[in-house]
C-alpha cells in the first residue's frame, strides 16, 4: 500500500493560500481546450469520460491494478447524476479501484490550490502565518518582501485577530487562508494586535510570487557556511536557487548546507534544474512509463559550485526532495544528513479538465542514477541523526532555533560539512568525476 505523506509539525508554516501539498513529482497538461467545451459544460457525464480516457491512455500500470478499467467506465456512465458533485464522489470512487493514492481527482477549489501552489505564485497579501501552540492565535511569522502586507506595515510577531470582522481565535492556518486569499484588486481588511494595541489595517490583494527558497550565510567557528533552505519544488524554485547559491558564493562562502526537510516534492522539471545547479557531470534521474521507455535525465556541465555540500533529509523529505538527493548522493557530490525519506518514486501529469476541475495521473517510476527502487523505502542518509520527541517540541515551540547548534540535524550537517573542508581544500577547482549512467 502506497503511503501518504505526513506534514512534519517542525517545519509546518504555512503561506496564506497554499494550503494543498503537493507530495509529488509532477508535470502540467492542459487538455481543456483540446476538448469541445460547450458539448460538456452541462455534462457531468462528459466530465467523467473526460477523465476515464485520459487514466486509460496514460496510467503506469496498463493493468489497472487487475480492474476492468472498461467496464469501471460503463458503470460511470450508466449512472443518473443530479449534481455535478454527486459525479465528482462516483469518479473519486472510481480512482480508489487502482489503490494510488497519488492518481486522484480534484474538484474546481481543490485543482486551483494546487495550481497555485506549483506555480510558486498566489492571490494575496503576501505574509507568512503560524499559530501558537499554547495561545492558539495567528502570528505573522513575516511579510513577503515588496508584498502588500509589507507596503500596509504589517511586521513579524503581528497577531490577527479578525479577518473582515470575524474573529480568528481558535482558527487554523488553512482556515484563515481560505479567508485572507482573494482575487487580485480586491480588498481585505485585518484586526492586528502588537504591543497590546488593537488596529484595523485594510489590504489590497495582488498578485505573489512565493519565496521556496530561503538562505544565509551561518558563521560556524572559522568558518563560513551558506545555508540553503528549499521548501518545494515550484515553478519559480530553480531561478530562487540560483540566485540563493550566486549570492552566498560571493559572501565567499566554504561550503554549502541544503536543507530538504519536510520537503514534500513538487515539479519534477524544478528538480532537475536544481541538481545541474550542483553537479557539472553525471545521471540525474530515470524515469520509465507503463511502456517501458525510459527517458534519462543528466547535469549539462552548468554548475554553479564545486564547494562542499551537505544535504539535510527525513522522512518527509519526499519525490522531488528524493530525485534531486538520489542524484547528488549516487554522483558523490554531497553527504547526506538526517533520516530515511518518504520513499515515493512515482511521477504524475496533471490535467485539467473542462469544468475547471482536475486531474493527476501516475505516469511513470523513477530511479536513482544507480538504478535504485526507492519505493516505500526511502534513501538512506550516509550520516543517520533523528529527532526525539523533545528536539520536535521544542523546535516546533521556538522555529528560529532551527537550523541551528540547537538543532541536531543541522549541527550533524555543520560537524560533516567541517571535514569535508578539511579533507577537500582545493575541491573547488577539481571536475567531477562521475558519470554514472542507470
Amino acid at each position: 500500500m502506497n503511503r501518504l505523506r505526513k506534514c512534519s509539525p517542525v517545519y509546518k508554516v504555512a503561506f496564506y493560500g497554499a494550503a494543498f501539498a503537493a507530495a509529488t513529482a509532477v508535470s502540467f497538461v492542459d487538455v481543456g481546450n483540446t476538448r469541445v467545451k460547450a458539448a460538456l459544460e452541462d455534462s457531468p457525464k462528459a466530465i467523467l469520460d473526460e477523465a476515464w480516457q485520459i487514466v486509460n491512455n496514460e496510467y503506469v500500470d496498463p493493468s489497472f491494478n487487475k480492474t476492468n478499467w472498461k467496464a469501471v467506465r460503463q458503470d460511470l456512465l450508466s449512472r443518473n447524476y443530479t449534481s455535478r458533485e454527486q459525479a465528482y464522489k462516483a469518479l473519486a470512487a472510481a480512482l480508489e479501484k487502482l489503490e494510488d493514492p497519488y492518481t486522484r481527482f480534484m474538484d474546481p477549489k481543490q485543482f486551483e490550490a494546487l495550481t497555485s501552489q506549483t506555480s510558486g505564485e498566489l492571490s494575496g497579501i503576501g505574509i507568512r502565518l503560524e499559530q501558537d501552540n499554547k495561545t492558539k492565535s495567528l502570528l505573522v511569522v513575516e511579510p513577503i518582501d515588496g508584498s502588500p502586507a509589507l507596503k500596509a506595515g504589517m511586521r513579524t510577531g503581528d497577531e490577527i485577530v479578525a479577518i473582515d470582522n470575524r474573529m480568528t481565535y481558535g482558527m487554523t492556518v488553512e482556515e484563515a487562508s481560505e479567508l485572507i486569499r482573494g482575487e487580485a484588486g480586491s480588498k481585505v481588511q485585518l484586526r492586528i494586535r502588537r504591543d497590546g494595541k488593537l488596529f484595523n489595517v485594510s489590504i489590497t490583494r495582488a498578485r505573489i510570487e512565493l519565496p521556496a527558497v530561503r538562505y544565509s550565510v551561518k558563521q560556524e567557528g572559522s568558518q563560513r557556511y551558506g545555508y540553503i533552505r528549499l521548501n518545494e519544488f515550484s515553478a519559480h524554485a530553480a531561478e530562487q536557487m540560483r540566485n540563493a547559491i550566486r549570492k552566498l558564493t560571493a559572501q565567499n562562502v566554504n561550503g554549502f548546507v541544503l536543507d530538504l526537510r519536510g520537503n514534500p516534492g513538487g515539479l519534477l522539471q524544478s528538480s532537475i534544474e536544481i541538481s545541474r545547479m550542483w553537479m557539472d557531470r553525471g545521471a540525474i534521474v530515470k524515469t520509465v512509463d507503463r511502456k517501458g521507455k525510459s527517458i534519462r535525465e543528466f547535469a549539462n556541465q552548468t554548475a554553479l559550485t564545486k564547494l562542499p555540500l551537505v544535504v539535510l533529509v527525513d522522512n518527509d523529505s519526499a519525490s522531488s526532495s528524493e530525485i534531486l538527493t538520489g542524484a547528488l548522493m549516487d554522483n558523490k557530490r554531497a553527504t547526506i544528513v538526517g533520516t530515511q525519506t518518504f520513499g515515493k518514486a512515482l511521477v504524475q501529469s496533471v490535467h485539467s479538465l473542462s469544468d475547471g476541475s482536475g486531474l493527476a495521473v501516475t505516469i511513470a517510476h523513477y530511479y536513482t542514477p544507480k538504478g535504485t527502487d526507492i519505493s516505500k523505502k526511502g534513501i538512506t542518509p550516509d550520516v543517520k541523526v533523528g529527532l526525539t520527541e523533545r528536539d520536535r517540541d521544542r523546535l516546533a515551540a521556538d522555529p528560529k532555533l532551527i537550523a541551528t547548534q540547537a538543532d541536531p540535524q543541522y549541527a550533524k550537517a555543520i560537524s560533516a560539512l567541517d571535514q569535508l573542508v578539511i579533507v577537500k581544500p582545493s575541491s573547488t577547482n577539481k571536475p567531477q568525476a562521475s558519470n554514472i549512467e542507470p
